[in-house]
């Protein structure tokens, strides 16, 4: 896999030319979010978190034991603000501050109830032997009991991992609609990641009785760098990156990145992009899909005029919704 690791670089090095306007636009965009702030702060419980509430004391909750650090970015250069409602995130647009806070308050309340929200994916002695292992793991937004399950990766160009904006959100959407859904925290190389990735598929489908998950019909999500890891591990599958011989995913969902390979191997896919995205030209996913279809493959394609890079959810965006699209689109691949 020589030319994922060649293609990772590629992807590091455009980021890098392509950051300072990018932030540009993301500077733009979250200063039009319509969401008023200052309500967030009423009816606010005891102890929970707010937007005023330090990055840093949520990173630091004993809550969290030692996983707390790896809620927002380890490689702290790729994100600013010193507060949950002040958080940006390099190449990231529409960022939510009131989804941060429910994110947030979400992963603490399950931890003081006791629910095991996170999950290693590589044993103390592989952590020991590759110290990079200590900053990854899966986060567990639990659905209904023995329902499908979602693997969300975020992007982050490989050289950081955008969980907030890019993978916690939808594996909150989706446990909302009863799915289970995992947010990965992966080594930011685009080698290593497939190999969490895989890796993690196989602790999930290891461990589904107890984790309370369904293998069948499970899916893979990413925006940006975390969809070419969908992509990758969805067409190769899980033993081409080390882990176990697994069945394909049902679906894969692709958010903003111009990912052009193809193949008759790959799974049924959805993609969504930005047609302002400086970084991810939307008529590349186009022209991927429509070649995919050519191979009657099943495929969906939603382009947004205006929309830049990293829009996640895009709540109170024109790409407002496009995740219940999403998981439409799953269900028709669905056997059941």
């Amino acid at each position: 896999m020589k030319r994922i690791v060649v293609i990772g670089v590629m992807i590091c090095m455009m980021f890098s030319f392509t950051a300072c306007s990018a932030n540009n636009n993301i500077t733009n965009n979250n200063s039009n979010q319509t969401t008023d702030l200052s309500e967030s702060t009423n009816n606010v419980a005891e102890n929970e978190y707010t937007v005023d509430t330090p990055i840093e004391s949520v990173i630091n909750d004993k809550t969290f034991g030692d996983y707390g650090r790896l809620i927002f970015p380890t490689q702290k250069g790729y994100y600013s603000g010193n507060t949950l409602g002040e958080l940006q995130l390099t190449w990231y647009s529409e960022i939510n501050p009131i989804k941060t806070v429910e994110i947030a308050n979400y992963l603490k309340n399950h931890a003081l109830n006791g629910d095991k929200i996170f999950h290693d994916i590589y044993s103390d002695e592989e952590k020991k032997a590759d110290p990079e292992k200590e900053n990854t793991g899966l986060f567990f937004f639990r659905g209904k009991k023995n329902m499908p399950f979602a693997v969300c990766n975020a992007g982050g160009a490989f050289a950081y991992v955008g969980a907030m904006q890019d993978s916690f959100p939808h594996a909150l959407e989706l446990s909302k609609k009863g799915y289970n859904a995992f947010a990965l925290i992966y080594r930011p190389d685009a080698q290593s990641a497939c190999e969490d990735l895989a890796r993690a598929l196989t602790f999930i489908f290891d461990n589904a009785d107890e984790l309370g998950v369904s293998t069948e019909d499970y899916s893979l999500w990413g925006g940006s760098a975390g969809a070419r890891m969908a992509a990758w591990v969805g067409s190769y599958g899980a033993k081409a990156f080390g882990g176990n011989d697994l069945p394909k995913p049902s679906a894969v969902i692709m958010q903003y990145t111009g990912y052009s390979e193809y193949s008759k191997n790959d799974p049924p896919t959805f993609a969504c992009v930005g047609e302002s995205d400086g970084i991810a030209d939307y008529r590349i996913m186009k022209a991927r899909l429509d070649a995919m279809k050519k191979l009657r493959i099943d495929t969906e394609f939603h382009s947004y005029k205006g929309l830049h890079h990293g829009f996640g959810l895009g709540e109170n965006t024109v790409a407002d919704g496009w995740i219940n699209s999403a998981v439409k689109f799953l269900e028709k691949q669905m056997k059941g």
